[in-house]
C-alpha cells in the first residue's frame, strides 16, 4: 500500500509517500480502506516536529482521524463487517491499567494513538481495533465524518465543562477554525447566544451561517469593548478560548461577566498567557480545561445531526497523499479556512 511516512522529525519536507506492506488485521481488528483523514495542528504538525510531548514512535504514518470502508476483518469480529462505512476513533486504551479495569478507558494513562504511536490513516489502508470504529450514515461523506469525529465531541465537552445553559451568551475564540466552527453549532443547538471571534473579517463572518448572532475580528477590533457593547456592558457567561495567545487572552478573559466560566482545550497561540488574578477572584471567575469530559455517545449523535442537516463542517480543500507536505504547509501557514483533508484514493 501507499502511505505518507516520516522517519525523522522536522518540517513538511520530512514527509514522503512510500510503498509499505499491507497491514493484516489481527484478532479484534479490522482493515479500513481510507477515504479521508485530516491535517491537525496538534497531532500532525506538532507530532511531525516532535513537539507537544506526545512521544511518537518512528517511523510514523500520521493521521489520527481516518474514515473509510472496512476492507477485511480479523478473527473474533462480528461488527463492523466488510463494506461498512466507518470513522475511526484515535485512542486505543491499554485495557490493563486500573482505569481500564474499572471501565474508564477514557482515562487510560497508557493509551496509544493511531497516527502517533501506531500507524495512522494517511495511507491507503490502516488496521485498527474494531471497537474504535463508528458507523457513518449514508448521507455523510467520508471527509465530513472525519471532521465531525475529530471535533464535535470535543465541542460538546467544552459546553459540558462550562455548564453552558440555554439563554446564556458565549464568546467563541477562533470561531472559523475546525473546532471553533463546531463549537458555534453546538452552542447554538443548546440555545445559547453566540459571539464568534476570529482573526479576519472573512473568517469571523463565516460563523454567522453556522448560527452565531455576532462576529468580531479580534485582530482589528477591541475584543473586550465589542463584547461589552454587544452585551450592554454585562459581558458573557462563558468563553471558549482555544488559542492561548498572550495578546488575545486578556480581551477574552476580561469579556467574562461576574461568575463567568472560561474553558479551553487548545494552545496554538503559545500557551503561556497573563492572568489577572485580582479579576479572577474578585469577579468569581472560573478557568478550566475542557479535556476529560468527552462522552462516547456524542460522536454518533453528531454524525446523525450531520446527516439530518443540523450540523455542517468547514472543509478547505481535499488533497492526495502526494500533496501531504503542501497540506501541512497550508495548515501551518494559516491559509486554510476549514479543514484540510487527504484522500488516499485521489491520484497524485
Amino acid at each position: 500500500m501507499r502511505a505518507v511516512v516520516f522517519r525523522e522529525f522536522g518540517g513538511p519536507d520530512v514527509l514522503h509517500v512510500e510503498e509499505l506492506p499491507t497491514p493484516v488485521p489481527g484478532p479484534g481488528e479490522v482493515l479500513v480502506r481510507v477515504r479521508a483523514v485530516s491535517i491537525n495542528r496538534s497531532f500532525d504538525l506538532r507530532v511531525r516536529a516532535n513537539e507537544g510531548g506526545y512521544e511518537p514512535v518512528l517511523p510514523v504514518v500520521p493521521g489520527v482521524d481516518p474514515s473509510g470502508v472496512v476492507d477485511a476483518v480479523g478473527s473474533g469480529v462480528d461488527e463492523p463487517r466488510s463494506g461498512d462505512r466507518v470513522y475511526v476513533r484515535p485512542n486505543v486504551p491499554c485495557r490493563e491499567c486500573d482505569a481500564c479495569r474499572a471501565g474508564n478507558a477514557g482515562s487510560c494513562k497508557r493509551r496509544r494513538m493511531i497516527g502517533v504511536h501506531r500507524w495512522g490513516g494517511a495511507a491507503e489502508l490502516v488496521a485498527v481495533p474494531a471497537e474504535n470504529t463508528v458507523s457513518i450514515p449514508e448521507a455523510v461523506s467520508f471527509a465530513e465524518a472525519t471532521v465531525v469525529g475529530r471535533h464535535f465531541p470535543t465541542a460538546f465537552a467544552l459546553a459540558y465543562r462550562a455548564n453552558l445553559q440555554s439563554g446564556e451568551t458565549v464568546l467563541i475564540m477562533g470561531a472559523a477554525g475546525a473546532l471553533g466552527s463546531c463549537a458555534v453549532q453546538v452552542a447554538r443547538s443548546l440555545g445559547a447566544t453566540v459571539i464568534a471571534a476570529a482573526g479576519s473579517d472573512e473568517r469571523a463572518a463565516s460563523a454567522i451561517p453556522l448560527g452565531a448572532q455576532h462576529a468580531i475580528n479580534y485582530r482589528r477590533q477591541d475584543l473586550e469593548a465589542e463584547v461589552l457593547r454587544l452585551t450592554n456592558g454585562r459581558g458573557v457567561e462563558v468563553v471558549f478560548e482555544n488559542i492561548a495567545d498572550p495578546t488575545l487572552w486578556p480581551g477574552a478573559f476580561n469579556s467574562l461577566a461576574t461568575g463567568g466560566r472560561l474553558v479551553t482545550v487548545g494552545a496554538h497561540g503559545g500557551g503561556t498567557v497573563p492572568l489577572d488574578v485580582r479579576r479572577l477572584y474578585g469577579r468569581r471567575l472560573s478557568v478550566m480545561s475542557g479535556l476529560g469530559v468527552e462522552r462516547a455517545e456524542d460522536l454518533p449523535r453528531s454524525l446523525h445531526l450531520m446527516a439530518c442537516g443540523e450540523f455542517t463542517v468547514l472543509i478547505d480543500s481535499t488533497l492526495s497523499l502526494g500533496q501531504a507536505a503542501e497540506a501541512h504547509r497550508r495548515v501551518e501557514d494559516g491559509r486554510a479556512l476549514g479543514k484540510v483533508i487527504l484522500d488516499p484514493s485521489l491520484p497524485d
